[in-house]
């Protein structure tokens, strides 16, 4: 995502198991006390970094919990004798600049050895070089673009830009043309109109989609942009209906698209809306209202709640009463968290410090594979996921419903 790569972070029944742990107190939230460890462990810290303000908060607190949750079963275990991990969560609010500032603030900090995030790819961009200068692992659950994994011409000549990055979600590679596979083949949907919202994400999504859509044989009867920042999207709008789209797909995240559909289908524009994993969450339910029956998003991996292997995460995340529920990437922050925790049992093991652990760290990184709460956890090359499920969902009685879930081939 979402650049979003990034957001919300569901099925009826998600939705339903979610909205249980949205009670209670916030656990975890300050990343004091994450549980087990002695006086005279060493300790390596886990950073997050993610939108843990603003209108993606949701995204963000649900990757910091998972993140949080991840670590205190850890020292719960005493997964690393000698060594008790900790949790330093920082604020990116969705902006690259103050992403980049967060992750100088973690690299300056000796204990951190690992990172969780972004969930923006705009954000990555920035906080890449950051974090790969100072030899710390970073392992997004969100970004979905490319470029951070197989450099600028990824399509043609992939090279890996940075050796510290890996992500535990799929690509907009393939993101966008399971989008367009399902639009053209099941649904049946010929003609659309895109629009996206300029950002890395959205823009990235959109090119994806395109390019699968009208190899099978689609249209884009119409291309259009907004401003991050609108609200008001009339104009934009009455550019699209004249040339009569099936459906809009849309580049961007929930708080922008949300509106977007309640506003072209009051115009009289009354077609799905789809979009990516960014547009994935309860929160663009509630923005677009009674008129997002119908709209469909894709995101990464299966229901979560629907995954055996995802029922102790979903239990023990419940009983830890967070005050925001996990949302799209809480299993997927969760088993990025469990990634570098594996990494650092070989990379702790005679450590003398975090700060001495950290090459060490990103080496075990190519090896690290396990059965994680998503799936089967591995990186390739490039430090993409080797995983490559998506899932179709539809807005149905107020509540996302999953209608296809499949393997990308």
């Amino acid at each position: 995502m979402p650049q979003r790569s990034v957001v919300a972070v569901g099925a009826s029944l998600l939705v339903a198991s979610l909205a249980l742990t949205g009670c209670g107190t916030r656990g975890g939230d300050d990343g004091g006390d994450t549980g087990g460890g002695s006086g005279d462990s060493k300790v390596a810290k886990i950073g997050v970094i993610a939108p843990l303000s603003g209108d993606l908060a949701a995204l963000g607190k649900g990757i910091e919990h998972s993140v949080d949750l991840a670590i205190k079963q850890a020292n719960e275990s005493n997964a690393i004798p000698g060594w008790k991990l900790e949790l330093a969560a920082e604020d990116d609010q969705a902006t690259p600049d103050v992403g980049k500032n967060a992750a100088t603030k973690l690299a300056s900090d000796k204990e951190v050895v690992g990172v969780v995030g972004t969930l923006n790819s705009s954000v990555a961009q920035s906080v890449q070089p950051v974090l790969a200068a100072a030899n710390i692992t970073q392992v997004s659950p969100a970004n979905t673009n490319p470029s951070l994994t197989q450099g600028a011409d990824f399509a043609t000549a992939p090279k890996r830009a940075y050796p510290t990055y890996f992500r535990t979600c799929t690509t907009d590679s393939i993101q966008g043309p399971f989008a367009a596979r399902y639009l053209f083949e099941k649904a049946g949907i010929k003609e659309v109109a895109t629009v996206h919202d300029k950002k890395t994400y959205g823009q990235g999504l959109v090119d994806a989609f395109t390019k699968e859509y009208t190899k099978l044989g689609g249209k884009v009867v119409s291309a259009q942009t907004i401003n991050p920042d609108d609200d008001k999207y009339d104009a934009v709008i009455s550019k699209i209906k004249p040339s009569n789209p099936k459906a809009v797909y849309y580049g961007g995240e929930f708080p922008q698209a949300g509106p977007f559909s309640q506003q072209m289908k009051a115009a009289g524009l009354n077609v799905p809306l789809m979009g990516g994993d960014g547009i994935f969450s309860g929160e663009y339910v509630k923005l677009a209202g009674s008129t997002a029956t119908g709209d469909l998003a894709t995101s990464v991996g299966a229901p979560t709640d629907q995954l055996e292997s995802a029922k102790s995460f979903v239990s023990a995340y419940d009983a830890a009463k967070y005050s925001e529920p996990y949302e799209a990437y809480g299993a997927y922050a969760y088993d990025a968290a469990n990634a570098i925790i594996n990494a650092l049992k070989t990379s702790l093991k005679d450590a003398d410090s975090a700060e001495a652990a950290r090459q060490a760290t990103v080496q075990a990184m190519s090896s690290v594979s396990f059965d994680g709460v998503t799936g089967k956890v591995a990186f390739d090359e490039y430090g993409d996921t080797t995983s490559r499920v998506l899932t179709v969902y539809q807005v149905k009685d107020g509540a996302w419903a999953p209608v296809n879930t499949e393997e990308f081939k």
